[in-house]
């Protein structure tokens, strides 16, 4: 969730800074919306590491 947060807080930024003719806001809101998108990738990651530990747990316990 906090991903796709400073996703959203970056586009706003970066928006504002179009607006504002603000460089430094644009790219600060540029940094916020990478952050967030690393932020989610790292989510999907671990869970999708989270579903196989639970598989190999399941498996070990039918046996």
């Amino acid at each position: 969730m906090s991903g796709e947060l400073d996703e959203a807080k970056g586009k706003v930024k970066q928006a504002a800074g179009d607006l504002t003719d603000d460089r430094d806001l644009k790219n600060e809101g540029k940094l916020d919306e990478a952050s967030g998108k690393a932020k989610g990738a790292l989510d999907d990651v671990k869970e999708k590491a989270e579903d196989v530990v639970d598989a190999i747990r399941d498996k070990f316990k039918r046996d």
